[in-house]
């Protein structure tokens, strides 16, 4: 099976082609703005280098958020516009959240906390038990608000967000620490992949915890 996931939730354009569970080919650049125009020539060169068009592709994998307003939509639009044309095509749509606590294991850990960057004084947040399972619903905090949630708690902390919230001394009891640039591309298509399989994949929408900042320029 043939499948391919993209991100454009940060200032990143990440694309990965997967063979059942294998990688064959990926693209990662960091770019402030533009992955829109980025992303659709760079999966048509990436499949075309494996001989494939969009029509052999079986599973459509794409971050729905949170993140930039411009960058979930850009995704979101350019994966359902793929479902359009290829009706054979399953799309499948992964929070970043759950991209970056996948396959993470820390046994001496009570609660996993996955940060998401707002690039305001909040943060995105989402926190997970020992079996990767949420144990209350995404939402926007700000630093003494996550500290205050896990006073007494033995945390691991994973996501674009966690660098800037370890800037600051935070007295938690810290087992270990992840850090990512941006949701890890393989994990968004392993969960795809996953959720493919149990036949739950989610239609992908975007996950919005706050209203976009929009101003009159």
């Amino acid at each position: 099976m043939w499948t391919i996931a993209f991100d454009t939730t940060t200032a990143f354009c990440s694309i990965v082609l997967m063979k059942d569970k294998t990688k064959v080919d990926s693209f990662c650049r960091e770019m402030n703005f533009g992955q829109s125009e980025v992303l659709i020539p760079q999966i048509d060169t990436m499949l075309k280098k494996q001989n494939l068009s969009i029509k052999d592709l079986s599973l459509m994998v794409v971050c729905v958020g949170p993140g930039s307003f411009t960058g979930v939509r850009s995704s979101i639009a350019a994966a359902r516009a793929f479902g359009l044309a290829s009706e054979n095509l399953t799309l499948c749509g992964i929070n970043a959240f759950d991209a970056y606590v996948f396959n993470t294991k820390n046994f001496d850990a009570d609660c996993i906390v996955s940060l998401v960057e707002t690039k305001r004084d909040d943060f995105y947040t989402c926190y997970y038990d020992q079996n990767l399972k949420k144990t209350a619903q995404p939402k926007t905090a700000f630093y003494n608000d996550i500290i205050h949630d896990l006073q007494n708690k033995r945390v691991i902390i994973t996501g674009d967000g966690a660098q800037r919230f370890l800037s600051k001394t935070s007295g938690l009891y810290i087992c270990d620490t992840i850090f990512a640039s941006c949701p890890p591309i393989e994990n968004i298509a392993l969960l795809g992949i996953l959720r493919f399989e149990q036949k739950r994949t989610d239609f992908p929408k975007p996950l919005y915890l706050k209203a976009a900042d929009v101003c009159v320029k």
